[in-house]
């Protein structure tokens, strides 16, 4: 059983690595093709990406704290401490949102067209929501509520791949400006939940059973 875990605990360090190797990249990729374009849209979803970088640092703590020998009692610690912090990043990606969509709408901002951010919004729609299955499911094994949360941060970043590249995609095509912004605060309530089921201790572990990737 302890080979297992330790097995599952490795898995999960690998997803980890994963995340935050892609989403750095995706960073420095989104800020410059942002830059070139003078598209905010895009240098907003570079910053996403450091969020979910910093959530992905804080689940390789917890899983690593695990793997490298800590009781039970230490791995429940290292879990309440990443669920924190996973908590506070919702709330820093729900702040960023609500800042930049709320602000784009206002000023009736239009995204600069970019060819590598089109490919790269594609790229990340594609990745990411397999990326949030394999978390789910290692997830479930371990009974982690921590790396569930981080799952659901990046199934959430998944529907920012695809809010930019139907912005992007649908202000190219036909001039709606305003279908980027919309669609992300649409999806406000949910991340703000997230955070707050972070924070107060993530999903039982019974809902973890029953969570559907």
């Amino acid at each position: 059983m302890r080979s297992d875990r330790q097995d599952l605990l490795r898995q999960g360090i690998r997803l980890e690595y994963l995340t935050i190797g892609w989403n750095s990249l995706e960073a420095v990729v989104a800020v410059a093709a942002g830059w070139v374009a003078g598209s905010i849209a895009l240098i907003g979803f570079g910053l996403d990406s450091v969020v979910e970088v910093a959530a992905g640092g804080m689940l390789l703590w917890r899983l690593r704290a695990e793997a490298v020998g800590g009781d039970g009692e230490a791995a429940e610690r290292a879990e309440r401490r990443a669920l924190r912090v996973v908590g506070f990043t919702f709330f820093a990606l729900a702040a960023y949102i609500l800042y930049e969509s709320a602000g784009k709408l206002w000023r009736r901002d239009e995204p600069g067209e970019s060819l590598p951010g089109l490919i790269l919004a594609a790229l990340s729609l594609i990745a990411m929501p397999l990326l949030a299955h394999a978390k789910y499911r290692t997830a479930r094994a371990l009974g982690s509520r921590a790396l569930a949360a981080d799952a659901t941060e990046t199934a959430v970043c998944s529907y920012l791949s695809l809010t930019l590249l139907l912005g992007l995609g649908l202000h190219a095509l036909w001039g709606w400006w305003w279908a980027d912004p919309a669609a992300a605060l649409a999806m406000l309530p949910l991340i703000v939940r997230e955070g707050w089921e972070a924070f107060a201790g993530g999903c039982t572990h019974e809902e973890l059973a029953t969570r559907t990737p």
